[in-house]
């Protein structure tokens, strides 16, 4: 039974956050480190007390029953996830910018020769249209003392050919072994053996466009003699499957923006910024120190890190959009990706170089890989149970959680809104309920399953490569991935049926707790339905387009006009304010282009849409001024309002529309 007073005291906690949530934005800066160490100790000690409440108060008593079995494991399950979070919550109560070292260190070589980089494009099977952007934008880099070298895996006589036209490097080898890794390996050894090795490679993944300014910026950190590597983030000109299947790629950051624009910068204020493969610079030296690239796990940058750091290198964090790449676009490649980042992080803990190896890495490096392994290893794992065991209480009568309901607004409750409130206020309000949990749930079994056999058996699994461009143009249905979550929603709305409209299960004799199993079930049923829509794919158009409007020059059906031109992508334009019959053909002067030949293939409410026709050196023109401009693609903040404005259209769509996929 709830007492009226410890009812309003829970009550009273939840109003207090609120309270303190309005004052915040006036006096909290989350660029002091002294400010974000007081409100995340805060959120440690809450943390805390919640999870002794949970020991203490809520779990069945010792015996062997299926009650107490499921009981403590949920709450162990609970426990390991805390465990990460508090650890999550210590490294972010720093933060480190490197953007004004990087200012006043540019051109720290002069008056000295200027250093030389080799950029390294390793490709295994992506397409020309993937490639010739990353290639472009290299060979534009402001730097002048570089070279481009690509490192085709997949041995193709056209990609050579390619290269040889374009005037940059190209390099196979005899076999595939170790992936990527071996791939820049053998680059590493060809280039050991000039009179004149390069002073940094940097490496950039197939469908990762440099900015014009990214050696220069990410070279000025090289002024310090111990740093061995500096990361940049990576930034995507497309939106990711979350994004793009519920709609809200225009007001919803992609999945990657809280790790890369909040957690790498805490972790390189603790010195334990880590590579993420792409969009990288190495000093060579350092390199060759650590005999290259290691190959015991698959994923080879974190543990390129680990290895520089075991002989005395840093690694530093330069947290500046200086390039873009192509996210995944399917849900499959999505969750294949994240499973083999789980798969290799597993690897390294169990490597030479893990928390418990015979090693010379410092205890905050050891740090940093538990933490990871406690982030990959149960956070999906407990998004499914906490799918799961609200249904053990409506078909089994089983309860894991035996709580006053203002006892877990107190605890729970106050614990989870300040959380809230913290990490939105240090994000820009990346932590959104439910699409969090959807972005995790929707590769939870397959990531909690390469998180377990690989910490049990690390060795073993094939390389899986993240596929890249294809066929995107109608809507597919994932089927396998939706089909488990359909079953899980359809008990979870049956368990509720029969707990709600019938005596035969205990709802009505579980006293107060029945109001935390009813929060969670119905919680539960909001995310499954987003899990299930994010499964339906809905077609891409043709990928970067331009939306800012801007005037142009069009000469059209013999005459010349100032138009605006409303759209912009690669082999199409949109102009407003003219009409022309379908086939007529003229030009229009792009900005940064030039005079593109076009025709007209489409006649619009407002206007015409017209078919590009750009030569090889307007194509590359193109390409620059989409993709290797100094800017910061994509969305960076959450805009709530028109988050949920997408989400209700997207809804709508969804149900005015039955497509058949595979």
């Amino acid at each position: 039974m709830i007492y009226p007073s410890e009812f309003g005291s829970a009550v009273n906690q939840l109003a207090l956050i609120a309270g303190i949530a309005a004052v915040m934005p006036f006096v909290f800066n989350k660029r002091k480190s002294s400010h974000r160490t007081v409100v995340l100790l805060v959120a440690v000690v809450l943390a805390v007390r919640y999870i002794w409440w949970r020991a203490t108060e809520t779990v069945a008593p010792f015996g062997l029953t299926v009650d107490w079995a499921a009981s403590w494991a949920l709450l162990g399950l609970e426990a390991l996830a805390l465990i990460g979070s508090i650890s999550a919550f210590f490294i972010m109560m720093r933060v480190k910018s490197r953007s004004a070292e990087a200012t006043e260190n540019a051109n720290w070589w002069a008056p000295g020769p200027m250093p030389s980089v080799t950029l390294l494009i390793a490709t295994y099977n992506e397409e020309l249209d993937v490639l010739e952007r990353t290639i472009v934008g290299a060979k534009a880099l402001r730097h002048p003392n570089k070279e481009v070298l690509v490192l085709d895996d997949g041995r193709r006589d056209w990609l050579g050919d390619y290269c040889d036209r374009v005037g940059v490097g190209y390099m196979r080898r005899p076999d595939n072994k170790h992936s990527k890794a071996g791939n820049i390996n053998h680059a590493l050894e060809r280039l050991a053996e000039r009179d004149t090795p390069p002073d940094y490679v940097a490496v950039l993944d197939a469908d990762f466009v440099p900015h014009r300014g990214f050696l220069r910026r990410s070279l000025a950190l090289f002024h310090d003699p111990d740093v061995a590597l500096v990361q940049t983030p990576q930034h995507f000109f497309n939106a990711d499957p979350i994004q793009h299947n519920l709609g809200i790629s225009r007001s919803y950051p992609d999945e990657q923006r809280f790790f890369f624009d909040h957690m790498q910068p805490s972790r390189d204020a603790w010195g334990i910024a880590f590579c993420c493969g792409t969009s990288s610079v190495i000093r060579f030296k350092a390199l060759q120190d650590i005999g290259g690239f290691p190959t015991e796990s698959i994923t080879e940058d974190f543990m390129l890190t680990l290895a520089l750091q075991d002989r005395g290198w840093r690694t530093v964090y330069l947290n500046e959009a200086l390039s873009e790449g192509l996210a995944p676009e399917g849900l499959k490649e999505y969750v294949t990706q994240r499973a083999r980042w789980c798969l290799g992080l597993m690897q390294i803990a169990r490597s030479s170089l893990g928390p418990l190896g015979r090693n010379n890495l410092r205890l905050r490096d050891r740090w940093s890989v538990t933490d990871s392994v406690f982030y990959w290893l149960t956070t999906f794992t407990f998004r499914l149970a906490a799918l799961v065991f609200p249904l053990l209480y409506w078909f089994f009568n089983i309860t894991v959680v035996n709580a006053e309901l203002a006892d877990v607004i107190s605890y729970f409750g106050a614990y989870y809104a300040w959380v809230l409130v913290t990490l939105n206020m240090m994000s820009r309000g990346h932590v959104v309920p439910i699409l969090n949990d959807v972005s995790q749930l929707v590769g939870a079994y397959p990531i909690a399953r390469a998180a377990i056999t690989g910490l049990i058996k690390p060795h073993g699994h094939a390389f899986s490569v993240t596929a890249k461009g294809g066929d995107r143009s109608r809507i597919v249905v994932q089927w396998r991935m939706l089909l488990p979550f359909a079953i899980l929603l359809a008990l979870t709305v049956l368990g509720l049926a029969l707990g709600i409209f019938t005596d035969r299960f205990a709802f009505y004799d579980a006293g107060d707790g029945k109001w935390v199993i009813l929060f969670w079930t119905i919680y539960n049923l909001l995310v499954l339905i987003v899990t299930i829509v994010a499964c339906f794919e809905l077609p891409r158009r043709e990928r970067h387009v331009a939306d800012a409007p801007e005037q142009v020059r069009l000469v059209m059906g013999g005459e010349t006009a100032q138009v605006w031109m409303t759209s912009l992508a690669l082999a199409s334009a949109r102009v407003r304010g003219r009409f022309y019959d379908i086939g007529t053909r003229g030009t229009i002067d792009i900005a940064g282009v030039g005079p593109v030949a076009a025709y007209v293939n489409e006649q619009m409410t407002d206007g015409v849409r017209l078919q590009l026709l750009p030569d090889d050196m307007q194509r590359e023109a193109m390409f620059l001024r989409f993709h290797a401009e100094d800017n910061i693609p994509g969305v960076t903040r959450v805009r709530t309002t028109a988050m949920l404005r997408d989400i209700a259209r997207r809804f709508t769509f969804t149900s005015r529309h039955k497509s058949i996929g595979k």
